[in-house]
């Protein structure tokens, strides 16, 4: 839980009262982190072991695997879950191309097989919807990059720390989207959150 819970974005991407819902209550859906001890998180991680097993012997036996987050609650923010989960399926024994199959290819598939109806998008294909994000790393190398915030590496040249990557742009049905404009949105969304909150607190509300 540590890790989600101080997971870097939380500070800039998520809101106050997502922040709040997140706080253990037995009320709350996912807020379930009562008295989360060291028996607790040893006892996840073995699971977790065991499942990504699972999960991998599915995929090499030619089942279809999906990425996809159910994102809003236990420390789990939206957007960046997703990455979060990709980073999973590698850590279970993905190639990150797998990983990378599973997020689009195999997500489409598995949202139209009900519909009886050819995918609509998850490939780069002439006649589909272009859904496509375009970064300025190599995702195979480090999925990390994907990630809003990008990822952190030694630059051997300077020998200073820097963060690469970040999503550049998202093109959604064919309309192009600025990642970085988007992120900024939200991050003031949040400022302007914790704003009114502190005024509503000052005055006594």
């Amino acid at each position: 839980m540590d890790d989600q819970m101080y997971a870097p974005w939380h500070e800039t991407y998520t809101l106050p009262t997502l922040w709040e819902f997140y706080e253990a209550n037995r009320e709350d859906h996912g807020s379930y982190y009562f008295d989360w001890t060291t028996w607790e998180e040893v006892a996840w991680r073995d699971f977790l072991e065991v499942w990504h097993d699972l999960l991998n012997d599915y995929k090499n036996m030619g089942g279809r695997v999906t990425a996809s987050s159910d994102a809003g609650y236990i420390y789990n923010l939206m957007g960046f879950s997703t990455i979060q989960e990709m980073e999973l399926l590698q850590h279970a024994g993905f190639h990150p191309l797998e990983v990378i199959r599973a997020a689009t290819m195999h997500a489409a598939e598995t949202l139209f097989k009900p519909t009886g109806r050819p995918i609509e998008f998850g490939v780069v294909r002439a006649g589909l919807l272009a859904d496509l994000v375009i970064v300025d790393e190599n995702p195979i190398r480090n999925l990390k990059v994907l990630y809003g915030t990008g990822a952190r590496r030694l630059n051997d040249e300077s020998g200073e720390v820097e963060t690469v990557g970040g999503i550049l742009y998202t093109i959604k049905d064919g309309i192009v989207y600025d990642a970085k404009q988007l992120l900024a949105d939200v991050a003031e969304m949040v400022e302007e959150q914790k704003r009114t909150t502190t005024t509503a607190t000052d005055n006594g509300s």
